[in-house]
Order: structure tokens, then C-alpha cells, then sequence
């Protein structure tokens, strides 16, 4: 990757160049010449002025003085210069060897329409040079008549060697651009590719089964950050459901061990007294269903409190109170049975927030417990209460828990003494429903005696 990064750059970058550069080159070019065209035709109007005496007099000393005017010309700025009469016969050369004095420059097109009274400026091949001119030609007026012309020449490849010598210097500053983009995306790429390499080795170490590997958060591209807090979200996941299954798996294999063993007992020493004792193996095989029973519990138990701390269910908007009269109205039937009254306390509607069925399995799990407990002739409450969270209460009439027994009730697989029934499982639910739905739920001894378990669920208002 680090090196298609640097030739991404760089190609770009040689791209922009070209395409930067040529135009520029043209444009320099036309510039040069047409400031060479400038200054030829500004000087030929001075040249043109001194030549007036010389061409109006024809004296021998005006025409040495334009002569030495033009020659000095030449050797300052390098164009040739020829100054002809009306006819086009040249009377000054800037030329050493003055072999083209007298001759006829009427037939060249720029001096031939100089002497017409118009500026000529232009370009043009000269075949007697074989090279390319630029020339200007301007005619020599003594008032409305025109006495002669002025014809500057320079070299166009002059023109164009001094352009190819900026365009050089414009290419050394290409190829340093070019490498300094090359080393910029060097120092870009390598950049990347260590944040990329440092991520990739910490998925290496999470395949090889290093839950604890992460990546760093605080260093490097927004892009390459925001990667590894994905990365560090599912490691930290992937570690939580893992310690989830193990923590399954010890719990099961913990919780499961005595009533495995109590039932192969039992089922043994059912065996045994069938033939001797029927009665004796009934009765064995009948503790024996209760074992059945009590495993069946511990199971379901542990699956639905394994799902519990699996889901990520969105929160929904609920009203706690109808949902808090509807489980009250099915618990009294079973309640009566005992001889414990369960009723409603609070308004006609609560809403509040909770994954789905959260609210049903806490209610049900609080007053089971409180059934559980409750002497002949008590009573539950069942209270709901507004504010910034909707609390749901189960108030019962039962012998009640100390303080670090209410702190220690939503362990998994606590119970308050040896011989109560149940798994252990139900408050630790409860309290995974309760996180899930972003509350909390806790028990408080009651005064005189008794238990309140309230749990307190987000308001939906």
C-alpha cells in the first residue's frame, strides 16, 4: 500500500505538472516575443527619428552618425538594423561588411509597406538567413510624406533559447516538486501503513485468542481511528460473549454437579429395592422426578439468563402501570389459593422505557419471590410511582433480609438459606433486564417486617 500511496501522489502530481506547464510554456513564449516586437518597434521609432536628417539632407555626416547609431544599437541589443530611402534602397546597415548597401529592400513585404505610412510587425522566414525574424518596420515621415523606413530584425531562435532556458529552470522546479511530493507521500503512506500494520497485528493477536488486544484509539487519521474504536467495540464484544460462555459453562457444570449426582443415587438405589422393596423404589423414584424437575429449572434458568446478557434489544416505550394491573390480576388466582392478598397501588398509566418483556418478567419474578415467603393472611403491594424514573415496587409481609443479604440477592444462584427453592437465577435476571433497559432494580427491608424489590426504569415522557 505504501507504495501505491507514493504513486498515486506522484502521478498526480506529474499530471498537474504537464498540464500546468505547457500552457505555461506557450504563454512565456508569446509573452517573450511579443516583448521583443515591443521594444523593437519602440526602438525603431527612435531610430527612425535620427534617421529623418540623414534621409531629408542626405549629408555624408548625418548618415555617419546613423551609422554609428545603428551599429551601436546592434551591439547593445543584438537586432540588425537597415534604414532605406522612399525607393527602399538601403542607405545604413548595422552589417560590418556593408555589402548590402544600396541594396533594393523594396520587395520585402514588412519594408514595403513601411513605406506606405504603415507600422509593420510580424514574423516571418527569411530566406536569405534561413532562420526565422521577428521584425518591425516603421516609415520615416517629414511632415505628411514618407522619406524612408526602418527595419529592426531579431533572431527568433534568440527569442526561443531564452524561453527554453526559463523552461528549464520551470523543470528543475517540476522535478523537485515531483520528489518533494514523492517524499511527502512517502512520510503520508508510511504513516498509514504503521497505524494499518499496528491494527493488523492487533487483529493477529485476537485471532491467536488475546482477548485483551487492542487497538490505539488516540493516534493517527480520523478514518484510522474511527476503524480502531470499531475494532476495539467488537474486540471488547467478542470478549464479554466469550467470558459469557465460560461463565455459562462453569455455572452449569457447578450448579449441575449435585442434582446429577443426587439423581444417579436415587435412580441406583431405586434399582435396587425394585425387586425387594416396590414401595421403597417408588419412593426413590419420585425424589428422583423432583431432581428432574429441579435440573429442568437450573437449566432454563441458565439459558435465559445466558440470552439476557446476549441481547442488545432496543429500548421501547411501555406503560408500566396498565402492564403492572395486568400481572397483578394473574397472580391473584394463585395468590388466594394461599390465603395472601396482591393488589394494585398507583396511577391508571406510568410510561417508561424497557427492552421487550422486561417489565412482565421482573413484576412476575418480584412477587413469585414475595408469594414464596409470604405467611397465610399478608399481603403484597404492588405499587407504581412517577418521576424522573418510573418505579415499579413488590411489598410484601415476610420475614425479609438483612442489609448484605439484599446487597448479595441479585448474585446468580444465591438463595437466602440451603433449603429454599428455586435456581438462584431469578433476581440475577431481573438485574440483566434492568441494565439492558437502562435502570437499575435493588430490595429494601420493610419496616415492621417484610422486603420492598423496586425497580426503577427510564421515564418515556
Amino acid at each position: 500500500m505504501k507504495w501505491r500511496i507514493m504513486a498515486a501522489l506522484m502521478g498526480f502530481t506529474f499530471v498537474v505538472l504537464v498540464a500546468q506547464d505547457i500552457p505555461l510554456y506557450n504563454y512565456m513564449q508569446t509573452v517573450q516575443h511579443e516583448q521583443v516586437q515591443t521594444s523593437l518597434q519602440r526602438d525603431a521609432f527612435v531610430i527612425a527619428g535620427r534617421a529623418q536628417a540623414a534621409l531629408w539632407t542626405e549629408s555624408a555626416e548625418s548618415t555617419a552618425y546613423l551609422d554609428e547609431t545603428s551599429r551601436a544599437y546592434r551591439d547593445a541589443g543584438g537586432a540588425r538594423v537597415v534604414v532605406v530611402d522612399s525607393t527602399g534602397t538601403s542607405i545604413v546597415t548595422s552589417d560590418d561588411d556593408q555589402t548590402s548597401l544600396g541594396t533594393d529592400y523594396s520587395t520585402r513585404p514588412e519594408v514595403a509597406e513601411a513605406l506606405t505610412g504603415t507600422v509593420s510587425v510580424g514574423e516571418r522566414f527569411s530566406t536569405t538567413l534561413q532562420e526565422d525574424l521577428l521584425f518591425v518596420a516603421v516609415p520615416v515621415l517629414n511632415g505628411p510624406n514618407v522619406i524612408g523606413a526602418v527595419r529592426l530584425t531579431y533572431p527568433a531562435q534568440v527569442v526561443d533559447e531564452a524561453v527554453d532556458s526559463q523552461l528549464r529552470t520551470l523543470g528543475i522546479v517540476a522535478v523537485s516538486t515531483l520528489l518533494l511530493a514523492g517524499i511527502v507521500g512517502y512520510i503520508i503512506s508510511t504513516t498509514l501503513s504503521r497505524r494499518l500494520r499496528l491494527l493488523e497485528l492487533a487483529t493477529e493477536r485476537l485471532a491467536e485468542g488475546d482477548l485483551n488486544s487492542r487497538a490505539d484509539e488516540k493516534s493517527g487519521p480520523g478514518e484510522i481511528r474511527a476503524l480502531s474504536g470499531s475494532f476495539n467495540k467488537m474486540a471488547e464484544r467478542l470478549n464479554i460473549l466469550i467470558e459469557q460462555q465460560r461463565r455459562f459453562a462453569a455455572d452449569a457444570s457447578h450448579q449441575l454437579r449435585t442434582p446429577l449426582t443426587a439423581l444417579r443415587l436415587r435412580l441406583e438405589r431405586a434399582n435396587d429395592l425394585i425387586a425387594d422393596d416396590p414401595a421403597g423404589a417408588a419412593q426413590r423414584l419420585t425424589a428422583a422426578e423432583a431432581e428432574v424437575d429441579r435440573l429442568a429449572a437450573i437449566v432454563e434458568g441458565l439459558l435465559l439468563l445466558s440470552r439476557t446478557e446476549a441481547s442488545s434489544a432496543q429500548v421501547e416505550r411501555f406503560d408500566l402501570a396498565q402492564i403492572a394491573q395486568e400481572r397483578v390480576e394473574h397472580w391473584q388466582p394463585l395468590a388466594a389459593e394461599q390465603g395472601v392478598t396482591v393488589r394494585y397501588e398507583g396511577p391508571a398509566s406510568a410510561r417508561g422505557l424497557a427492552v421487550k418483556t422486561a417489565p412482565e418478567q421482573v413484576i412476575d419474578n418480584f412477587v413469585d419471590n414475595a408469594l414464596g415467603v409470604s405467611p397465610t393472611g399478608s399481603r403484597i403491594l404492588v405499587r407504581v410511582s412517577g418521576g424522573a424514573s418510573v418505579v415499579v415496587s413488590v411489598l410484601d409481609e415476610g420475614p425479609g433480609l438483612s442489609a448484605d443479604d439484599c446487597a448479595r440477592a441479585f448474585d446468580r444462584f444465591w438463595r437466602a438459606t440451603s433449603d429454599s427453592k428455586g435456581s438462584g437465577l431469578g433476581l440475577a435476571i431481573v438485574s440483566r433486564l434492568m441494565f439492558a433497559s437502562g435502570g437499575s432494580a435493588k430490595l429494601e427491608p420493610r419496616e415492621p417486617r417484610g422486603l420492598v424489590a423496586s425497580a426503577a426504569f427510564p421515564s418515556a415522557k
